[in-house]
């Protein structure tokens, strides 16, 4: 997997979870950019480009994604990601307000990282935001393509 190991994409349409997650993942060294796609479809595109197009960015380390998301659902974004050869490989948080076992085992199903349930709590959102950010970019070791 050819990745920017400081690169994070995240895939939100609430521009306040947006800004909570920058805030949160931006005050540490681990993160030089953060990327947001707004909805599935947008997510899509920027991990896979179109078909008519060369893939002009290169692969995030990390992919935060919500799973009620405009366009495509978060569950067929995983989907679809899982099932493309340049992105099957990558690193997939969820971060949802959804608890629901349905979306959880959905998910695992489809191969996800982690499940994550957002805090309502304005400082554990921020505490939890910050330990999967560094889990994922600084101690989860990925493994080396051939």
């Amino acid at each position: 997997m050819n990745s920017e190991p400081t690169r994070i994409l995240l895939v939100e349409d609430d521009p306040n979870d947006v800004e909570l997650i920058q805030l949160a993942l931006e005050s540490y060294n681990f993160v030089n950019q953060i990327d947001v796609a707004m909805d599935g479809e947008e997510a899509l595109t920027y991990l896979q480009g179109r078909a008519d197009e060369s893939f002009a960015v290169p692969l995030p380390r990390l992919v935060l994604l919500d799973l009620k998301l405009p366009k495509v659902d978060g569950i067929n974004v995983l989907r679809a990601i899982r099932n493309h050869p340049r992105t099957r490989e990558l690193v997939v948080v969820v971060m949802t307000s959804s608890a629901e076992n349905q979306d959880l085992n959905a998910c695992y199903d489809l191969g996800i990282n982690s499940y994550i349930v957002k805090p309502l709590d304005f400082q554990q959102f921020i505490e939890v935001t910050r330990q999967v950010g560094f889990y994922w970019m600084m101690l989860n070791q990925l493994p080396i393509p051939d």
